[in-house]
């Protein structure tokens, strides 16, 4: 009742404050968008949003957040039932004692919550084992779940392969390599174990020749020979003994059949269901698949005549064969039911070409993962190995056969550094986990209907066989252990159950203290005199109907407690605002107030100024002054755009006054304005160009404006430019003339040097030994010279 009181109270608020502001409209828009999602965000988490109070207790503990106060003196004459269910806070601020609430706790009970352990003889992986839940409706309850991956821990390693004609070559390889595949196990895991199985294809047309000839020695050729064709054998069971899986790979005989696909879904179905067979212990169980083409799904099998479904059995013989031809393919579906309730994580080995495809059904099944594999097969054993990292470090938690009604939401807590700021899911998820390293989860129950009896389902994590059984009860019912018959708290009229009366025939009230009348059939008739004008309502839905007469709730009066003192429009919060009193819905206001709210003075103090009211530019409204468009402030002392709206007159008035006698008539610009000139430049709030003035306000309404001529100042856009080119010339020049001089001083130098160097040399006048003179003197004898 409370919150229907306050919807109505809310959205009569929202309605006024729009009437009112208009542009409130979009905050409110904005508000209400956050709220809405925030209790949405509560409402997915199961948050319970307050309590709504409901007649009985039952009902009560049905309501998210309430409790019951059984105390036989709790109410009041006249309070209704209700007023028993609500918040165990408020019960006990309206005194009722902490005996007399009931309010049921759903604390989990641990069955059983062994800790996490890697011993061999007793391996915990999962914790806690077992738990019980008590929940109440719309109360969520967490609980935390934590898993280790044991060190060592046994595995149980199948591999399952395609004899078809093209893997010849594959086989080769796969005989030499049992050991090799336990090698890198063993550097996990001290205890595992290896088994072989093979599949073909349906023995039946189209997949299969049935040519005799050709279904005995099914290869290409006549030079090779093969096995006939199969679906699926066992060859080998689960064993420790890698000579022995040696051995018995190695009296493998290649297969062939017609088409490219192949009946490896009938394999792994048979490899998963026939667990005594093929000897699965209770371990992490992997199952490799090797082939280099693609798979038959369901509805394929009808191209050979087969149209009756997989029945998900087992169907081995005595020698370890699948007869395959009664049961078409299984589907998709099928196997990942199949494998993820025995726990089995599969690894599909395949060539690149059928990677695509293998790729695209890995997604379909949980617990696997797809690897490239060689034409040979090759680097199985380290596909094999890293297939089984990619596996174990994928952590995925699930609930299974969870009751109607039950939500379940899970908190991953992978790292340390996440801490609690992970997202709510549907499931537990861990990437990247690493040996010896623990992960947590946190889980969320919430129920939304009662259940019948007690219910059991399961958490489970994907290829871990270990499981966490949760049982749930619903507190749905009071015990309160008061029942008293023929109670003297009901006047010996009624039984008390949880602190009500349940009244006999032929008697009403809260305490059974009231007769009906004869001429009333019912107690419907006798409240009828408790509406108002056949009023759907009791008492106006404000008070409780005692024997015909209204006991009205809180500051509700009247004959139906239609009239409620507390309903009136408020103003700053306060009823009437303060200035009148409430009377039926309607304020009586004090002297000098009025309005719907009294929020409206009539008094004109607060206008009031030096001269007029509001200075002559306004009224005078609630003693609040409500000012032209022109004018703003409290008394209207502000004028609005003073500096441009003036602006025109100034101009006018000192182009006046700078003219030679040609005067112009400002009186149109300036009105009833009057302008004082003031002498000498001055510096004024507006200015314009050289102009410069102030508008002001005076007492009696009109308006002064004094204006003067703006003082100069000098351009700081020319000072920068001419300071920095005359920077730059002189900067430009000294660089010139140091160079310059540096030059000069340099060649000086060198000059010096030279004639230093020149002086110093020395030139001595000898004879070259080898030097002979170009001039020869011959004498002729025969000549006599004559003195």
């Amino acid at each position: 009742m409370r919150k229907q009181v306050f919807k109505k109270t809310l959205i009569h608020s929202v309605y006024r404050s729009l009437r009112l502001n208009p542009q409130a409209m979009v905050g409110i828009f904005i508000l209400g968008t956050f709220l809405l999602y925030c209790v949405g965000q509560n409402q997915i988490q199961g948050v319970p949003q307050g309590c709504v109070s409901q007649p009985s207790c039952s009902a009560c503990l049905r309501s998210p957040g309430c409790a019951w106060c059984k105390h036989k003196d709790f109410l009041k004459s006249g309070e209704s039932s209700e007023r028993r269910c609500d918040t165990a806070e408020s019960l006990r601020t309206r005194r009722c004692e902490q005996m007399d609430i009931i309010n049921p706790r759903s604390d989990p009970v641990f069955l059983k919550n062994n800790d996490l352990s890697s011993n061999s003889d007793n391996v915990v992986q999962l914790k806690p084992q077992n738990l019980l839940f008590k929940l109440r409706v719309g109360v969520p309850q967490t609980f935390n779940v934590s898993f280790k991956r044991a060190e060592g821990y046994p595995i149980d390693l199948y591999y399952l392969m395609d004899l078809s004609f093209s893997m010849k070559d594959d086989l080769d390889t796969i005989k030499n390599l049992g050991q090799d595949i336990l090698y890198a196990l063993k550097k996990v895991t001290q205890k595992v174990r290896i088994g072989f199985g093979s599949f073909v294809d349906k023995v039946a047309l189209p997949y299969v020749s049935q040519v005799k000839a050709k279904k005995n020695n099914p290869c290409p050729n006549r030079l090779n020979t093969c096995q006939p064709a199969f679906s699926f054998q066992n060859i080998l069971r689960l064993t420790e003994d890698a000579d022995k899986f040696k051995t018995r790979v190695s009296d493998q005989i290649i297969s062939g059949n017609l088409d490219s696909p192949e009946a490896g879904f009938d394999a792994i179905m048979q490899a998963a269901v026939c667990q005594s067979v093929i000897g699965w212990n209770n371990v992490t169980r992997i199952l490799v698949y090797t082939s280099d083409d693609t798979f038959h799904i369901a509805g394929d099998g009808r191209l050979a005549g087969i149209f009756e479904p997989y029945d998900g059995m087992c169907h081995l013989n005595d020698t370890g064969f699948y007869d395959s031809t009664k049961y078409d393919y299984p589907s998709v579906g099928q196997l990942a039911r199949v494998l993820a309730a025995n726990n089995i994580q599969l690894i599909f080995a395949v060539t690149e070409d059928s990677v695509a495809a293998y790729k695209a059904l890995s997604k379909l099944i949980p617990q696997s993962v797809v690897g490239v594999l060689k034409n040979d097969s090759s680097n199985v054993v380290l596909l094999i190995s890293e297939a089984y990292n990619n596996l174990s470090s994928t952590i995925l938690l699930e609930h299974h056969e969870a009751p109607s009604g039950l939500d379940l939401t899970y908190r991953s807590h992978c790292t340390p550094e996440k801490g609690d700021n992970t997202p709510w899911q549907r499931r537990g998820e861990c990437m990247n986990v690493k040996l010896n390293q623990q992960v947590n989860f946190t889980v969320s129950l919430n129920i939304s209907t009662c259940l019948k009896e007690k219910q059991t389902f399961s958490l489970k994590l994907q290829g871990i066989s270990e499981t966490l059984k949760v049982s749930v009860e619903t507190l749905c019912d009071c015990d309160c252990q008061d029942r008293e018959e023929q109670s003297s708290h009901c006047n010996e009229n009624g039984t008390l159950t949880c602190g009500i009366c349940s009244c006999d025939e032929g008697h009403l009230g809260q305490r059974c203290d009231c007769e009906r009348p004869k001429d009333m059939t019912s107690a419907d008739s006798m409240a009828a005199t408790c509406r108002q004008d056949n009023s759907s309502q009791l008492c106006s839905g404000h008070g409780s109907c005692e024997c015909g007469k209204c006991i009205c709730w809180g500051t509700h009066h009247d004959k139906f407690c239609q009239c409620d003192d507390n309903s009136c429009a408020r103003h700053n919060n306060m009823l009437c605002g303060g200035n009148g009193q409430c009377d039926c819905g309607t304020c009586k206001c004090n002297a000098n107030y009025t309005g719907s709210a009294c929020d409206c003075s009539t008094l004109t103090d607060q206008c009031r100024t030096v001269g007029k009211l509001c200075n002559g530019q306004g009224t005078c409204q609630c003693n609040q002054c409500q000012c032209t468009k022109d004018f703003f402030g409290i008394n209207c002392s502000k004028i609005a755009d003073a500096c441009p709206k003036f602006l025109e007159c100034v101009t006018c008035e000192l182009n006046n006054k700078k003219s030679s006698g040609l005067m112009s008539n400002c009186s149109q610009l300036c009105g009833s304005v009057k302008l004082t000139w003031m002498k000498g430049p001055q510096e004024f709030p507006c200015s314009k160009d050289t102009i410069s003035y102030k508008v002001e306000l005076l007492p009696d309404g009109n308006i002064l404006i004094f204006y003067a001529d703006l003082p100069r100042s000098i351009d700081r856009t020319y000072v920068i430019i001419g300071s920095s080119v005359s920077s730059i010339i002189f900067i430009g020049i000294a660089v010139i003339l140091i160079s310059r001089l540096m030059l000069e001083f340099h060649y000086r130098r060198e000059y010096d040097s030279f004639l230093k160097a020149k002086e110093a040399e020395v030139w001595e006048d000898t004879k070259n030994p080898l030097f002979q003179d170009a001039t020869t003197v011959v004498m002729n004898p025969m000549h006599i010279q004559e003195d």
